[in-house]
């Protein structure tokens, strides 16, 4: 898989979530409480999270991408 494919995946799924929060947020201005349709929009936000977490641990320790040390003092 190429990098750009990569990257576009991460993002892809970071905007699904912004997606959620935004959805979440509208659901709970405009419903007021009387369906359940805030709680399943951030549910969903929350599993993509993790899932997220998850696909980038387990591809770190695949060894599809490399952590490239952002912060850390040079050597």
């Amino acid at each position: 898989m190429s990098d750009s494919l990569k990257t576009l995946l991460i993002v892809g799924i970071l905007i699904l979530i912004l997606w959620n929060l935004g959805a979440g947020l509208y659901y709970m201005l405009v419903d007021k409480g009387t369906t359940k349709r805030t709680v399943n929009s951030l549910t969903k936000r929350i599993a993509l999270s993790v899932a997220l977490i998850l696909l980038v641990v387990l591809a770190i320790h695949m060894g599809w991408i490399a952590p490239h040390g952002v912060g850390r003092a040079p050597a």
